[in-house]
């Protein structure tokens, strides 16, 4: 693996901020999240010396642990220490208490007069909420003394699930690498961590009465290497939790106000657990953990009664590990295709007289019989479920909540039939995506692109929805999938600083909001990080550009900024620029094809290198227009993406490419005079095990007038066989010369997926990116 970059000399300040000893610092109250509210009071201000004591109600615990929270948060940031003692005299010192009049069970309100600092909650959680904003307030100075200017901050959180995900079933991490990452959730005021316990690679849970779960199903013989290349490590690999080290985590949790909802993922996602029983299998083994990615056909007997009985077990012993109301069960990616070969779950559909219809298979509703059963079995002991969306299948399960993963559609879906739903749509929010596009530069992962902007751009509430039916979005999480994430510093790179724009979605309201104004409330985030040690990801500091088609002028026009302003000196010629390189201080206009490189020079270093490779065709920057829809989830800077001179990788997600769904491309190309052509080309991006398949067929028309139309390419290809090769595929077409001004292209997508696959019956999608014209 690449090592995790880091841009030297511009974030590491430990050490410069050492050499600041005994200072006075100034606090700043615009933190990460921002808080709802905040007035400066007056001229006054309040002096954080060293006799300074924080002053907490005696008699409660969760009060005495928040004051020991926030003077081990001080020591960290001044390097003094500062006692702790009961009362309710604020005069000179911290008060912490309760007693805040609102409504919102998480509310403070942060006070500071000349006379001392007051942290009112309207609980426990809110006092603690209110202590993360004061320590994310003072700068880390050692040996410092922080001045902290009269304000009053109302604050609360807009909603009560602000969660993140935690997969330790792929990659295992220790109980200590666990709390450091509920200390990450401290620091960025979540309060959900949704643990993710067992799947097809590895058990990781102690069941007392299934040893054999941990016994065999917590250790694969070995890996597979890359994705799934074929090729393997040789190295078994394991690690389980025992049941006291979960009460262990549990416990961390829950002082620090986080609630652990663990996963169950079932009846899908559950080969390591037949390793150990193969009985509970449709085809009864045997079977072995699974040792490479994705979705194994092996899945739990949905005619077996001791599967359920099983299931019964594991949740009995689950709900006595975990006090929180929500269990989540999983419910994903649950393959049919033993289910509809296997005697037993054929006898149990008859017997419960299921049919399938338009809707569902008769699978598919068996699969809700699997989840109803597992979810009175909950509600019977006072709990309540959680299940990704697929449990939308064959009918919502009468309690449970919703996690809409796959976009935004099963969250809408469920808020509809009044479900509660928590939205975490791979769309924004997996942060096992790549945030950069310079995926050279990165260690291997799963694919996508998910930029920093991209998720602080994300709203949860969707407009669709009615107001009621808003009322059932309760809260916003971020996941992440450890397939290619080993190690813990891994993890963090690939969470840090997504969680502070994650934070920013879960408790600001959108009002509040602003990307620039975050920008600059996160350079002061990233000292926290680097006092806690956190790895963290620097692409924030690269040069940002857009690279624009402007038909007026026949130009793409690159327009380029980095978070602090720095000087960005670029090349055309693919030279690496250098500080006698011209500067883009406002647009570039590129005419011609060229290597665009772009550096942020600053005292402290350079930035990453930025390189486009821009290439000019007779339809590059020419207006286009799209004759049917491109899909809106993928349509990232729309139909011009297909004549901005910008080529896509592999990865479908970067925004280099745009797709369609249900739809065919078909689109019209102003070449905006009488222009002889000779040749077409475009690009596909297929990605069959996530739907995306090639054209089907390609026509293109020209004319002159831009209403009668002749038709010089005509082709048709055959359905996609699951022996083809995912990745680029480029359609070429030569053709006599002929003088034309519109250029229409039509390219078929998949309209019904191939029996081969998963997906058999549904559409593709079809991704396609640059029309070259010459």
């Amino acid at each position: 693996m690449r090592k995790l970059f880091r841009l030297a000399g511009i974030l590491t300040v430990t050490g410069a901020l050492a050499a600041c000893s005994g200072e006075k610092t100034t606090a700043n109250y615009h933190t990460i999240p921002i808080p709802q509210e905040i007035k400066i009071t007056s001229e006054g201000e309040f002096v954080l010396n060293s006799g300074t004591k924080i002053i907490y109600p005696d008699g409660n615990e969760k009060m005495r642990r928040n004051a020991m929270f926030l003077a081990e948060y001080l020591k960290k940031a001044t390097g003094t220490d500062y006692d702790i003692a009961t009362g309710t005299d604020g005069k000179g010192n911290i008060l912490l208490q309760l007693g805040h009049p609102a409504e919102n069970p998480e509310a403070y309100r942060l006070n500071v007069t000349q006379e001392g600092v007051t942290i009112s909650g309207t609980s426990e959680a809110g006092v603690f909420y209110g202590v993360q904003t004061l320590r994310k307030s003072i700068p880390v100075v050692h040996k410092s003394t922080p001045v902290l200017a009269a304000v009053e901050i109302n604050d609360y959180p807009r909603f009560g699930y602000r969660g993140v995900h935690f997969d330790i079933s792929r990659h295992f991490f220790t109980v200590e690498e666990a709390k450091s990452y509920i200390d990450m959730m401290t620091l960025h005021n979540m309060n959900r961590l949704h643990w993710h316990l067992t799947d097809d690679q590895g058990w990781r849970m102690e069941i007392k009465k299934h040893p054999l779960l941990t016994q065999i199903g917590s250790t694969r013989k070995e890996t597979v290497i890359g994705r799934n290349s074929g090729e393997y490590d040789g190295k078994p690999y394991g690690g389980f939790y025992t049941q006291e080290d979960i009460k262990e985590v549990v416990a961390y949790a829950a002082e620090r106000y986080i609630t652990v909802i663990p996963e169950i993922d079932l009846p899908g996602h559950m080969q390591a657990a037949l390793a150990a029983y193969p009985h509970l299998g449709c085809t009864g083994g045997p079977y072995e953990v699974w040792t490479q990615w994705g979705v194994s056909d092996n899945v739990l007997c949905a005619g077996n009664d001791s599967v359920l009985t099983f299931i019964d077990d594991i949740l009995t012993e689950v709900m006595g590990l975990f006090p929180s109301e929500y269990i989540h069960i999983g419910g994903d990616e649950c393959p049919k295709t033993r289910w509809e070969e296997c005697p037993k779950c054929q006898a149990r559909i008859k017997e419960l007289g299921i049919k399938g219809n338009d809707r569902h298979s008769k699978e598919e509703y068996l699969q809700s019989y699997v989840i109803n059963h597992a979810e009175k079995f909950l509600n019977d002991h006072g709990r309540q479920i959680i299940g990704w969306d697929e449990i939308l299948e064959g009918g919502l399960a009468p309690n449970a909540t919703v996690m809409s993963w796959r976009g935004e559609g099963g969250g809408i879906e469920a808020a509809r039939q009044n479900h509660d739903v928590i939205m975490t749509p791979n769309t924004y929010l997996y942060f096992d995506y790549y945030q950069t596009k310079d995926i050279e530069n990165e260690p291997l992962g799963i694919g996508g692109y998910i930029p920093l902007e991209r998720v602080y751009g994300y709203d949860p509430m969707p407009s669709i929805l009615t107001p009621e039916q808003q009322k059932h979005i309760v809260g916003v999480q971020a996941n992440h999938w450890s397939e290619y994430i080993p190690t813990f510093s891994h993890l963090q790179y690939m969470a840090l600083p997504r969680w502070s724009a994650l934070a920013e979605i879960q408790w600001s309201e959108p009002e509040k909001k602003n990307y620039e104004d975050f920008l600059s409330r996160l350079l002061q985030m990233m000292k926290l990080y680097d006092a806690e040690g956190y790895n963290y990801a620097t692409h924030v500091f690269d040069v940002k550009a857009d690279f624009i088609p402007n038909p007026a002028t026949g130009t793409v026009d690159a327009v380029t900024k980095t978070i602090d302003r720095a000087p960005i000196h670029y090349t055309l010629d693919g030279s690496v620029p250098t500080t006698e390189s011209p500067v883009a201080d406002s647009i570039v206009a590129i005419r011609e094809n060229c290597t665009f490189n772009a550096l942020a020079i600053r005292p402290t270093g350079k930035s990453r290198l930025l390189t486009e490779k821009i290439i000019f065709s007779k339809s590059t920057s020419k207006p286009i227009t799209a004759n049917q829809p491109v899909n809106k989830q993928y349509e990232f800077n729309g139909i011009t993406t297909l004549t901005d001179g910008l080529k896509g990788n592999g990865n479908y997600k970067t925004g280099r490419w745009i797709g369609f769904y249900r739809n065919d491309m078909d689109v019209t190309i102003d070449l905006l005079e009488p222009t002889e052509i000779s040749n077409l080309t475009f690009t596909t991006c297929v990605e069959k095990g996530d739907w995306i398949f090639d054209a089907r067929s390609v026509t293109v028309e020209v004319s002159e007038d831009g209403e009668n139309y002749t038709e010089i390419v005509s082709e048709s290809s055959p359905a996609m066989k699951e022996t083809d090769r995912n990745g680029l595929y480029e359609h070429a077409y030569s053709f006599n010369p002929v003088k034309t001004r519109f250029v229409r292209v039509i390219a078929a997508s998949e309209k019904s997926i191939p029996e081969w696959h998963g997906g058999k019956g549904h559409p593709g999608f079809l991704f396609v990116d640059e029309i070259t014209i010459d």
